[in-house]
């Protein structure tokens, strides 16, 4: 099926505008025009239940409701909601804006590295516009794309995003869709993909109006968060479109370079042509008409390669998804922390394997699931493969949102971007990670039913039940919950924390400059772990590089004997050294090897060896 994005107000200038609805439950459908004059307008029944008119006199700007059998409602593909989730729909020209990224190809999968950030709390004023003013300093620290948590309307102006009810309008206190489109511009112009993460698994509870225009929830199925989308239930072809249009209207009309795919394991269907997959077909589709590289990024917590396995091979043919498992490995190691899914981690040899292939859960048993888990991600790339040591989800899921820099000493710190940032997969950073913020990120809220308040308070302190975390959790409705939340970003200019973002800028520049470290090529790398000693040994190779990566996880000083190949290596990486903040480093600059190296090295050590050539050597 060929899509393209018509539901909703499209405006076709000259004062007309198209209206299209999806709303089989209604006998009888009208625009209800309320500003600037108010005045009625039928539309006309068509097949499936969709309803349509071209309506004139209707101008940007103008605020319509439907009348759903005299019932007045928001229209639920809604480009903008100026007065929040209750309020008019309000008409955009999307053809208004003036873009001056033509020629903007988008970025290389294995060039991305990803910069998670919430538009509401990256900033005091918490807006689009405010954004831009640190756009130079991500690229000047070396990140390709930004990620925006979602921007989809949600109740009130504190909310992480997730509990969006109109996938189609931007947020009015961020900004709306003209400061969107200007940020995706602006980032353009400085080499800086954008994506954004979206929702397709379920819609927030409050403002949320869809079930009364048609069948897109289905009592079949449950979700973490409420009723399940009817994704492969009577209607669900019309749903699919609802969604699919979406994502393609993001891509289309901003200019999105890729989308992030919500809990995707969340996303109920049996159906023999999969939602994933017929949505990946026609985004792929549609990045071929706009001749632009465009990317399906999902969270999956299935260890499922179907995800991003080729269609062709069977799978849904995404891109790539975001890898827990090699965010648990890591965080178990660096902080002991062993309650809740970290019972599955904690060992040198979980981290080795999230290196091998990404999961670290290939069919055995895990103790916190009570079951077998996972396959293996065959013959999956490491371009797949997104990681961190930090994101919304595991800063904000905390019972007080505490972020890795109050977990763990500052050499750790160093170590964890290391293993991230010269791993073979794709990085991402969570907003101010960089420079070690200190700043909580916590789960906020701005509803305005005190049923609804009271539950999500209840719901929170449930939640943090299995990880037996300690002490008051913060409230969600609470004002100051969200701004303790937001970043502090004149840190990054000071002691520790300006060393720190150095050393985050200089380790994605050796991921650059070297194509060893370029190439996200599984099979070239072998990892070996020293037990004993807590001490990981990488070796990645290419045609032209080869490089020697040692990451100890000691708390004591060691000296293992890593099998180092003979040949000369020169150091291109020693956090140990004073420059960094470290105690001094013990290492020369250059290292000859017999096929094996004892390597005496501090706690927290993280190094990293270029071998030389031989026609360099000289």
């Amino acid at each position: 099926m060929t899509y393209s994005v018509s539901l909703g107000a499209n405006y076709l200038g000259d004062g007309r505008c198209r209206f299209h609805l999806w709303a089989p439950l209604a006998e009888s459908v009208a625009v209800q025009i309320v500003a600037p004059e108010e005045r009625l307008e039928p539309l006309t029944r068509k097949e499936r239940g969709y309803f349509q008119g071209e309506v004139a006199g209707v101008v940007p700007g103008s605020l319509y409701y439907y009348l759903l059998n005299g019932q007045q409602l928001p229209d639920p593909a809604s480009r903008y909601q100026p007065r929040g989730v209750h309020g008019p729909s309000q008409v955009v020209d999307a053809k208004a804006f003036s873009w001056s990224d033509r020629c903007w190809p988008g970025p290389k999968g294995e060039d991305l590295i990803f910069y998670e950030l919430h538009v509401g709390t990256f900033t005091q004023a918490g807006t689009f516009e405010a954004i831009i003013a640190h756009l130079d300093d991500l690229r000047t620290l070396g990140v390709t794309a930004i990620e925006l948590m979602p921007v989809a309307q949600f109740p009130g102006s504190r909310n992480w995003g997730y509990d969006g009810v109109f996938p189609f309008a931007v947020q009015n206190s961020y900004g709306g869709p003209e400061g969107l489109r200007r940020l995706v511009d602006t980032c353009h112009r400085y080499g800086l993909a954008v994506f954004l993460d979206v929702v397709y698994n379920h819609l927030g509870p409050e403002g949320n109006y869809l079930a009364k225009f048609g069948p897109y929830f289905t009592d079949r199925y449950r979700t973490p968060w409420g009723q399940a989308l009817n994704f492969d239930g009577p209607g669900s072809d019309e749903v699919r479109r609802f969604f699919i249009e979406n994502a393609l209207y993001w891509l289309t009309e901003f200019h999105l370079d890729g989308l992030r795919l919500d809990a995707i394991h969340a996303i109920m269907d049996k159906s023999a042509l999969p939602f994933l997959e017929e949505l990946a077909a026609a985004v792929k589709l549609q990045a071929e008409r706009l001749d632009r590289r465009v990317y399906i990024v999902a969270e999956s917590d299935l260890n499922d390669p179907r995800v991003i396995r080729p269609q062709e091979l069977g799978g849904y043919g995404l891109d790539a998804q975001w890898c827990d498992d090699f965010h648990h490995a890591l965080h178990a190691l660096l902080t002991g922390e062993r309650n809740g899914y970290y019972r599955d981690f904690g060992t040198l040899g979980n981290l080795a394997q999230a290196f091998r292939e990404g999961y670290v859960y290939t069919g055995q048993y895990s103790a916190y699931r009570q079951r077998r888990y996972g396959r293996r991600p065959h013959p999956c790339k490491g371009n797949q493969f997104v990681v961190f040591t930090q994101n919304h989800d595991q800063v904000g899921n905390r019972a007080r949102g505490e972020r890795l820099s109050t977990l763990v000493p500052f050499a750790k710190l160093k170590l964890a971007a290391a293993v991230v940032l010269l791993s073979p997969f794709v990085p991402l950073l969570f907003m101010g990670e960089e420079y070690g913020e200190t700043a909580p990120f916590q789960y906020f809220t701005s509803h305005s039913d005190p049923r609804l308040i009271a539950a999500v308070r209840r719901g929170r302190r449930e939640e943090f039940a299995g990880h037996n975390w300690t002490g008051e959790v913060p409230d969600p409705q609470d004002e100051a919950t969200f701004r303790r939340s937001r970043l502090n970003h004149g840190l990054s200019l000071q002691g520790q924390h300006r060393v720190l973002w150095e050393f985050y800028r200089q380790l994605i520049q050796l991921r650059r400059e070297l194509p060893s470290l370029t190439e996200l090529n599984l099979e070239n790398m072998e990892v070996i772990t020293c037990e004993e000693d807590l001490v990981l040994f990488v070796r990645r190779w290419s045609r032209d590089s080869e490089v020697g990566i040692i990451f100890s996880f000691s708390n004591t000083a060691t000296a293992p004997t890593l099998p180092l190949p003979a040949g000369r290596w020169r150091k291109r990486l020693d956090a140990a050294e004073e420059r960094w903040l470290g105690d001094g480093s013990t290492i020369p600059a250059l290292l000859v090897s017999q096929g094996k190296m004892q390597v005496p090295l501090t706690p927290g050590a993280c190094l990293l060896f270029e071998r030389i050539k031989e026609a360099q050597a000289d």
